[in-house]
């Protein structure tokens, strides 16, 4: 299966991962237990598992388009020595 991606969507998916999605789930578990707010542990669970699931996804896009990269410049080199 290949996935693909423009740009703009990984890096919006990666920042997403990275900083939106874990800040949001500290600052929601840490005002939870100041404030008697439910569901924080599974908020918590639900967070990580979408942060692992994207981020597995976007991995896979960043090797296929590095192997994408590689494959075009070997190309290109095969082309120049001809």
């Amino acid at each position: 299966m290949i996935i693909k991606m423009k740009s703009e969507l990984f890096d919006c998916l990666k920042w997403m991962v990275m900083v939106v999605i874990p800040a949001s789930i500290t600052a929601y578990v840490g005002l939870a237990s100041i404030w008697g707010w439910p569901f924080a542990d599974e908020i918590a669970k639900t967070g990580t598992v979408l942060c692992a699931f994207l981020g597995a996804i976007l991995g896979i896009s960043n090797m296929q388009y590095k192997a994408d990269q590689n494959r075009e410049a070997i190309e290109d080199e095969g082309v120049q020595r001809d």
